[in-house]
């Protein structure tokens, strides 16, 4: 044993001696691998060390308050905004924080880029509820504290890959223009193809000097679908709220098909668009042996036009959309936008208890035996921003859109309405068919570079086509506390500001 100790410590011994020395020795140091920049794609691009990839990260970070509506960026025109009460908001907020992830590495094939936006957003929420508690014999209002409450969410606005002209992942629309339904302002705008990303397969030819060609394979669900109505499914409760039947939507069978010509130049931009997409119904009833109504294509025209810097003053600009549809309601009425409106106001017609303006969109309406009925919807929006030094800068806007439905859809849609509702004027008096118009101003001011402060008023207006003097007989609406009584039917407006401090990086 003592043989073996004096072994084992005299081992340790001669390791620990060696590592000594070993530490008294020169080493050569690591090389340090510091961050370049890459100049290849602009500015605020670095090499990724140990690669020849470049990477640019950005964003923004927003705070927004918007007075008088329940609903983000738009105007209160459904739901507990519309309902004008106790359980409307006069104000809701939101913040946002936005990064950008942009790569970009050389090939001998060309670029490969790969690009992601996320969002983590946080929103103000609002109360809706149901007549069922019991207070000494009568019904009590209570109030629901589950989804419609304050929360935040992480978004995935972009997620896509780039390579050759092919573009594959979530990405714009290549339907849309780069200002979508946003001209020269913040606030959701019919009269284009909305912002809102979609996954899709495209290819982009570029034929130099700003001229490209696009087609495009993308998702329709639900970027690009609003409603196939079963108007034999139409009951009281959903004609209230502007739904003329049951959605039935079934599943997807073929992406939208686009096609788009694009010339951007220094001068400015036009563009023509083109979308093709397919209503696909589910069933008549609630198996596969009621049948169903055979497939019909929509489909969706654009123009769109844009000057810069006029005369007016540098960086001035205008910007101007005009689309047309029919059976692809979300290129004029987008997924950011209402579909279905119910907005409640005063009255002057004696024996009702307030005004109504109900309107809905859908992309097709059917009833039980018969085929789809396409709607049509046509519209434009438009702006025009002035830069009044490089720190203020004030823009107007506008937006109109129509929605109309053929006479077989509107004696669909108007025989449930008048049999649910009790239409005082009955068949006569009954029009789905509605314009929706907005108007407003933007100014913003710029104290220092990238950081935005900003002030938006827009007024929104619902032109319904029921006859004059029209009235209905709505059931209790415990979500809003809306009670049951007869109502005007009646054109209605909205007026929203938003506040937005945002500071981009």
């Amino acid at each position: 044993m003592k043989v073996m100790k004096s072994f084992i410590l005299g081992s340790a011994a001669m390791f620990a001696g060696a590592g000594a020395q070993a530490a008294d020795l020169p080493v050569k140091a690591k090389a340090i691998e510091y961050v370049k920049i890459c100049s290849l794609y602009g500015a605020g691009f670095y090499y990724i060390p140990g690669t020849d990839t470049c990477i640019k990260l950005g964003g923004y970070l927003r705070a927004d308050a918007l007075a008088a509506t329940s609903t983000d960026f738009d105007a209160a025109n459904a739901g507990v905004a519309g309902a004008r009460n106790r359980l409307s908001n006069y104000y809701t907020t939101q913040s946002r924080q936005d990064l950008q992830i942009d790569t970009r590495t050389a090939t001998e094939y060309g670029v490969v880029r790969t690009f992601a936006e996320l969002a983590f957003t946080w929103r103000s929420g609002t109360y809706s509820g149901a007549g069922t508690t019991a207070v000494n014999g009568s019904t009590a209002y209570t109030s629901s504290a589950t989804s419609q409450v304050a929360g935040g969410g992480l978004n995935i606005f972009y997620a896509f890959i780039q390579f050759a002209g092919f573009t594959f992942g979530k990405a714009e629309s290549q339907f849309r223009t780069p200002w979508a339904e946003y001209p020269a302002n913040s606030m959701e705008l019919p009269g284009s193809g909305g912002w809102d990303p979609v996954n899709q397969i495209s290819y982009t030819a570029d034929f130099g000097q700003g001229i490209t060609a696009t087609v495009s394979a993308q998702d329709q669900v639900p970027h690009d679908q609003v409603a196939i109505w079963n108007v034999s499914g139409a009951t009281v409760a959903s004609n209230a709220t502007g739904s003329y039947g049951a959605n039935d939507i079934g599943g997807s069978r073929a992406p939208d098909l686009i096609a788009r010509v694009r010339v951007d130049q220094a001068w400015g931009l036009f563009q023509a668009s083109f979308a093709a997409h397919d209503n696909h119904a589910a069933y008549y009833g609630a198996s596969e042996v009621t049948g169903y109504p055979g497939d019909k294509w929509g489909w969706a025209g654009q123009l769109a036009l844009s000057i810069k810097n006029l005369p007016t003053g540098a960086g001035d600009s205008i910007n101007l959309t005009a689309v047309y549809t029919n059976g692809a309601s979300r290129y004029n009425f987008h997924d950011y936008l209402g579909s279905t409106f119910a907005m409640y106001g005063g009255t002057s017609v004696p024996g009702a208890y307030q005004s109504l303006g109900l309107a809905g969109v859908s992309d097709s309406v059917f009833v039980t035996g018969a085929g789809q009925e396409l709607t049509t919807t046509y519209g434009f929006n438009g702006g025009y921003t002035h830069n009044w030094d490089p720190y203020w800068n004030t823009s107007i806007f506008g937006a109109w859109a129509a929605v109309r439905y053929n006479n077989t859809a509107k004696g669909y849609i108007c025989g449930a309405f008048v049999a649910n509702l009790a239409l005082s004027s009955g068949l006569a008096g009954c029009n789905p068919d509605f314009n929706y118009a907005v108007v407003g101003t933007r100014t913003g001011w710029t104290p220092v570079k990238n950081l935005t402060f900003s002030a938006e008023l827009a007024y929104m207006m619902l032109d319904q086509k029921y006859a004059s003097g029209s009235t209905v007989t709505l059931p209790l609406q415990s979500s809003i506390a809306k009670p049951a009584a007869t109502y005007e039917l009646k054109d209605q407006n909205s007026l929203v500001l938003l506040l937005r401090a945002q500071r981009n990086f």
